[in-house]
């Protein structure tokens, strides 16, 4: 009995120690992915704070600089603590002080303000609300519905979510390519879906998400009528 206790825990320490989550491959092998962040995490409620919101930006202007904080002190005569205590959102830096800074980072005393004063938009959209667009290769029976746009936003990543509603049969389906990543989403019927040279029958419940640059689209409408949410994320850079 002592051993099996013994090798219970090391099993469960074992798993303790696995990355997580898993997902599979386009091969069907098991795949594990460290996330980069936590999506549940809340941030510190101090990053409203005026002070907080100046460190952070004198810290990034000086990252983009390639500087240490020894060089910053340097060229703005402020000592190592004051400059750590700012950077860290400890103290409240004077007037006198942030202009040092702005002059020795080349930017505006103004940009110091930019992360606190910054407006995050949300937009909401009531149950058949959204708007309907023609997309490239819309046609009769394919109707494409946009949930949400945010334009400029403090991510840097435009985001367009879709519910595709298709109901009724095509000879020729559209193909899109276009800049940025893809997630598709199955709510109702059967498509065998096509990304590149793959082809993926999907049911709801199913996914794909995939680099949108490849050749994509519907290949065959198994189940009629279909309906999907496909949300398309691209950098502001490349939009328009």
């Amino acid at each position: 009995m002592a051993k099996k206790t013994s090798d219970l825990k090391h099993a469960a320490g074992a798993a303790k120690d696995k990355p997580s989550p898993k997902g599979v491959s386009a091969d069907g092998r098991t795949i594990r992915t460290l996330l980069t962040q936590n999506p549940h995490a809340i941030r510190d409620t101090r990053e409203k704070v005026l002070e907080v919101a100046i460190g952070r930006e004198v810290r990034a202007f000086r990252k983009k600089l390639g500087i240490t904080v020894a060089d910053l002190a340097v060229a703005t005569d402020i000592s190592l603590g004051m400059l750590s205590k700012i950077e860290n959102g400890i103290t409240s830096p004077s007037l006198t002080t942030l202009q040092a800074l702005s002059r020795a980072l080349g930017v505006p005393v103004t940009a110091f303000f930019r992360r606190f004063e910054e407006e995050h938009s949300a937009v909401f959209v009531k149950a058949g609300e959204g708007l309907d667009v023609e997309r490239r290769g819309t046609r009769a029976g394919h109707q494409y519905n946009l949930l949400g746009h945010i334009g400029s936003n403090t991510s840097g990543v435009v985001v367009e979510p879709y519910l595709i509603t298709l109901t009724e049969d095509s000879d020729v389906f559209p193909t899109f390519q276009h800049a940025g990543m893809e997630f598709l989403y199955m709510l109702e019927g059967e498509v065998v879906y096509r990304h590149g040279s793959n082809l993926y029958p999907m049911k709801p419940g199913d996914s794909l998400f995939f680099d949108a640059d490849a050749p994509h689209g519907p290949e065959q409408l198994t189940r009629l009528p279909m309906r999907y949410l496909s949300i398309i994320c691209y950098p502001q850079s490349s939009a328009g």
